[in-house]
């Protein structure tokens, strides 16, 4: 599984990072997401999936390789 993050959609809400912080995080000038695992785990999938979920700008997308 691969995630994608669209950066020009996200709100800087932080809601990914809350959900899964070993595959998201800020940047500290504009909080924006940052991608920090492009394909994480499957230990870390739920995570991601809960980020996909929550994200309120729907700027994260976990497509099957």
């Amino acid at each position: 599984m691969r995630v994608e993050l669209d950066e020009p959609k996200c709100v800087a809400s932080g809601q990914c990072v809350m959900a899964s912080p070993e595959v998201f995080d800020q940047r500290d000038d504009d909080g924006v997401a940052v991608l920090l695992a492009e394909q994480p785990g499957d230990e870390l999938l739920d995570g991601v999936r809960e980020a996909v979920a929550i994200c309120p700008a729907a700027a994260i997308r976990l497509v099957d390789q």
